[in-house]
């Protein structure tokens, strides 16, 4: 458990591979989808903020602060990730997205300890980068909100800008699985054995 890191999930996309539908809150076995990301990311950190650009009465239902981004135009994670490193009252702010539910539960302790002094890191699964599920430092923010006001949206592109560390999880493909359509929940239920409530 890190008390000095804020947690914040990111859950303000257009969901356009779920029909539109509120990415975060579709309903596996019951429990909106959140929920999952969510209790994971609980014992890692000191607090959690969801950050949700429609839906804030929902989100706000978990008992967790919500936060939007501070543009109107659903500029990608970045934009949350702005927003989320301006309302933190912590130095550092780890980022998961609201749809990648078995993210590894040392996934804050294993950014954090081999982050060195760079400023931020990001996860890989040893193949892959998976730069949404990030650690940052909140002294990033004006750099950050320059590279978006010039119309920048690329996430890797900014976290090379800003001297990020990857840090792989080898041997953990899956836990960075995210869930982008209904057929993806499906089998995830499945797989876990979750039923219908």
């Amino acid at each position: 458990m890190h008390e000095d890191i804020t947690g914040i999930i990111l859950a303000g996309g257009r969901a356009t591979r779920m029909s539109g539908e509120d990415k975060g809150l579709i309903q596996i076995a019951g429990i909106p989808l959140y929920q999952y990301v969510l209790s994971r990311l609980r014992p890692q950190v000191g607090q959690i903020v969801i950050s949700a650009n429609r839906n804030q009465a929902r989100y706000g239902e978990s008992g967790q602060p919500i936060i939007s981004d501070l543009t109107p135009d659903f500029s990608g994670p970045l934009a949350g990730m702005l927003a989320g490193l301006k309302h933190a009252s912590t130095e550092w702010v780890v980022f998961v997205p609201c749809d990648v539910p078995d993210f590894p539960a040392t996934l804050v302790d294993q950014l954090w300890q081999q982050k060195g002094s760079a400023l931020a890191a990001y996860a890989s699964d040893g193949a892959r980068a998976h730069p949404t599920l990030a650690l940052l430092h909140t002294s990033l923010a004006p750099q950050l909100k320059e590279y978006l006001d010039r119309g920048e949206r690329k996430l890797m592109l900014f976290l090379d800008a800003a001297g990020a560390r990857q840090i792989a999880f080898s041997g953990q493909q899956t836990a960075f699985h995210n869930l982008n359509t209904p057929e993806d929940c499906l089998r995830w239920q499945q797989e876990k054995g979750l039923t219908d409530a």
